[in-house]
């Protein structure tokens, strides 16, 4: 380990990219923050390597960013190139242990937020040879880490069914949450965002935060829903849907989603694939319930009285969701719904304890 003020390991996190967006970049963010709170700061700041680094991120700040650029070569090329040249870049800048928020076989502990084989077993598609390599780096980053770290227990399962991974190597840690960001309104509030939304008082709002329509599942809402005679508005924010109607409104990107989730009366999914759904965990912070596919992993992460569930695929089921959903209105969704800790300082803390003991380490965190 480097020399430093105590015996912790020195740490560093491959991402796609340092900058807002979804999924495991976004998760990124938090473990900056997150670790710069814990110590991990000025000298001791972790190093960080992604395609891409957006500098107006206060985060980079918090980090020895090093860029692998990678957009001169092929597409097909790009994830071999960066998982080869990182295992250069994190000696250089010596890192003790990577955290791998994205497919490198050089990460002692790697972050599995979806699995490649389960996304199309899921999805129905069929493999390409451009599948074929990403899910030979995958298989290569979960036999060469120490500890694999598992969002959900959908990908404890897929980890263990799929590629063979032993449980005693997993860890299952639910992605964290921004309390501050994510919380309740007062009802006066409440009522100033609706109006902000254009949303009506006598409409039943269904929050539909997507950027993949499809595979979020909109077609399928869209055929449950269209000749119910629920009073229903399915509002998507995120991507434009291809058309509208009266009872399928978008209202734009939403770049704060939180207000969105607010003004809304639930949050509604579909996924073909969702392998924990953050979505679910912030919009109950928000004191707004959800209406989930029993397949969506952070279900189990949420109280009866946060949500409706209902079978993966079936319009029948989700409209009979639906029903119960009206019926439970205003259901009582709040932070104690969520059944983990969401703070990233927890997450950190054990995540560090993992770093620790992937170092050979026995100094306290």
């Amino acid at each position: 380990m480097r020399a430093g003020t105590d015996a912790r390991p020195s740490l560093g996190i491959s991402a796609n990219a340092l900058k807002q967006s979804g999924g495991l970049e976004r998760y990124a963010l938090d473990l900056v923050r997150g670790l710069n709170a814990a110590g991990y700061a000025g000298e001791r700041k972790p190093a960080f390597f992604a395609r891409k680094i957006d500098t107006s991120q206060p985060e980079s700040a918090m980090v020895a960013a090093h860029r692998i650029n990678v957009s001169l070569l092929p597409s097909k090329l790009r994830d071999s190139y960066f998982n080869w040249a990182l295992k250069r870049a994190r000696k250089k800048a010596q890192v003790d242990v990577l955290i791998g928020c994205n497919r490198v076989e050089s990460s002692e502990i790697a972050i599995c937020g979806g699995t490649h084989i389960g996304f199309l077993a899921a999805t129905g598609r069929h493999e390409r040879p451009s599948d074929t390599r990403q899910i030979k780096i995958e298989r290569l980053q979960y036999q060469q880490a120490t500890v694999i770290v598992a969002h959900s227990e959908m990908m404890r399962d897929e980890l263990r069914a799929l590629y063979a991974v032993p449980d005693s190597k997993i860890r299952v840690l639910y992605p964290p949450v921004d309390g501050a960001r994510f919380s309740p309104v007062s009802a006066e509030k409440r009522v100033e965002l609706r109006k902000q939304f254009g949303f009506a008082n006598n409409e039943i709002i269904l929050l539909f935060p997507s950027s993949s329509h499809e595979r979020k599942g909109l077609p399928l809402i869209e055929a449950a829903l269209r000749d119910s005679g629920l009073p229903v508005v399915i509002a998507v924010a995120g991507r434009p849907p291809v058309q509208t109607s009266e009872a399928l409104r978008y209202i734009g990107y939403a770049k704060n989603i939180e207000d969105a989730y607010r003004a809304a009366d639930f949050t509604i999914l579909a996924s073909s694939y969702e392998p924990f759904g953050l979505v679910g965990i912030e919009s109950v912070m928000c004191g707004t319930p959800v209406i989930f596919p029993t397949s969506i992993g952070c279900v189990s992460a949420i109280a009866d009285n946060a949500k409706f569930t209902f079978q993966p695929g079936n319009a029948d089921d989700l409209r009979r969701a639906v029903q119960r959903a009206l019926a439970a209105k205003p259901a009582n969704a709040s932070a104690e719904s969520i059944l983990y800790d969401t703070s990233i300082a927890a997450h950190v803390s054990a995540l560090l304890e993992l770093a620790v003991s992937a170092a050979g380490s026995t100094a306290p965190v």
